[in-house]
C-alpha cells in the first residue's frame, strides 16, 4: 500500500481511499459475521488488514510534510506517537465494552465508524496535490524493490528497522504474557491493569519527548527507549506485588512510547521525500509480523511460564538496542 501511496498525485485522496476501505471490510464484517461461512469472512479481513499499514505507518509519513525540519517536526512526531498510543489504550477497551454490552457485530461496526472518519479528516489535511505530490513510478514492482533497498541502504533506517522488529517480537507477546502473569498471582483480571499501565505510559512517554528540547538525539532516544522498555519488563517479571508490576509496565510503556516516537523521527529525517510513504509503510508492516511473531510464540506458555517469557521479552528488547548501537556503527 505503501508504494501505490507513492505512485498516486492525490496523496490526500489515496489515504483517504485505503481507510474507506478498511472501514468498510470492517463494518462488512459485522455485518457478515455468524451470518456467512468462515471463509468469506477471513477474505474480507485480508482485504481489510492489507490497509492496515497504511494506519499503523503510512499516515505518519504525512507529518513529515505537516511540519518544518527541526524542532517543530520532532514535537510533532512525539505527538503523533502519543496520539498512537492513547488510541491502542481507548480503541480495545471502547470496542471490548461494546461488545460486552451489545454485541460483537456492533463493536466492529463502531470501529468501521472510526475508519470512515478518518477517511474524512484525512481528506482535509492541507496538503498539496499536483505540485510537490508524488509522482508516478516506473512500475509497482520496482517501486516497491526500491522502498525496500532504500531502508536497507541507509545505515540510520537499516538501524532503528532491525532494532524495531526484534523489539517487537517480544513486546507483541504481552497480551498473552500479562494475562498469564496476572493468573499466575491468583488476579486474573489484573492482566488488563497491567496492559492499561503499559498504554498509558507509553502516552506519558510520548508527550514527555514533546516537550523536551531537540538538544536530545532521536539515535540516543532510541536506546533509551529500548532499555526502558526491557528494565520494565524485566522489574515486572522479577517483583511480587501487582501494584509494584503495573507500576513496571508503565515505565516499560514509557519507553516504548519514546521507542516509536524516535523511530518515526528517524524515518522522516533519513528517508528521501518520494520513498516516505513505502519506509514507514514497509517499518509498520514488519513491525506488525514481528508482533504477530511474538503473539504466536507466547501463544504456547502455561501460567507458570509466565515470568520466564517476560525476562525473554526483556532480553530482545536489550538484545534489541546492542544490534541497534552495532548496525549505527557497522
Amino acid at each position: 500500500m505503501g508504494t501505490s501511496a507513492t505512485r498516486v498525485r492525490r496523496v490526500r485522496l489515496a489515504f483517504a481511499v485505503l481507510l474507506t476501505v478498511l472501514g468498510a471490510a470492517t463494518g462488512l464484517m459485522g455485518g457478515v459475521l455468524g451470518r456467512v461461512e468462515l471463509p468469506l469472512v477471513l477474505a474480507v479481513a485480508v482485504v481489510g488488514g492489507c490497509c492496515g499499514p497504511v494506519v499503523s505507518g503510512g499516515l505518519s509519513s504525512l507529518v513529515a510534510r505537516l511540519s518544518a525540519p527541526g524542532a517543530d517536526r520532532g514535537r510533532a512526531y512525539a505527538r503523533d506517537a502519543a496520539v498512537y498510543n492513547l488510541a491502542s489504550l481507548a480503541g480495545p477497551a471502547l470496542a471490548g465494552a461494546t461488545a460486552v454490552a451489545l454485541s460483537p457485530a456492533v463493536a466492529l461496526l463502531g470501529l468501521a465508524s472510526a475508519a470512515l472518519v478518518a477517511a474524512a479528516l484525512t481528506a482535509s489535511l492541507p496538503l498539496a496535490d499536483g505540485t510537490g505530490a508524488y509522482s508516478p513510478g516506473t512500475g509497482f514492482w520496482r517501486d516497491l524493490a526500491a522502498g525496500v533497498r532504500t531502508v536497507w541502504r541507509v545505515r540510520e533506517l537499516r538501524a532503528v528497522t532491525a532494532a524495531g522488529c526484534l523489539a517487537f517480537v517480544g513486546i507483541g507477546a504481552l497480551t498473552t504474557t500479562t494475562v498469564l502473569l496476572a493468573e499466575s498471582r491468583g488476579q486474573a483480571g489484573a492482566g488488563g491493569i497491567f496492559l492499561t499501565a503499559f498504554a498509558a505510559g507509553g502516552v506519558a512517554g510520548a508527550f514527555a519527548l514533546g516537550r523536551v528540547r531537540p538538544a536530545i538525539r532521536s539515535s540516543s532516544v532510541v536506546v533509551a527507549g529500548l532499555l526502558a522498555t526491557g528494565t520494565g519488563l524485566a522489574a515486572a517479571a522479577l517483583v511480587t506485588s501487582s501494584p509494584a508490576a503495573a507500576g513496571s509496565f508503565l515505565l516499560a510503556g514509557a519507553g516504548d512510547g519514546l521507542l516509536l516516537a524516535a523511530t518515526l523521527r528517524l524515518r522522516a529525517d533519513h528517508s528521501p521525500e518520494r520513498r516516505r510513504p513505502q519506509v514507514f509503510t514497509i517499518g509498520a508492516g514488519l513491525k506488525i509480523s514481528a508482533a504477530a511473531l511474538g503473539a504466536g510464540i507466547a501463544a504456547t506458555a502455561e501460567v507458570a511460564d509466565a515470568r520466564l517469557y517476560l525476562l525473554g521479552a526483556a532480553l530482545l528488547l536489550l538484545c534489541a538496542a546492542l544490534s541497534y548501537v552495532a548496525l549505527r556503527r557497522g
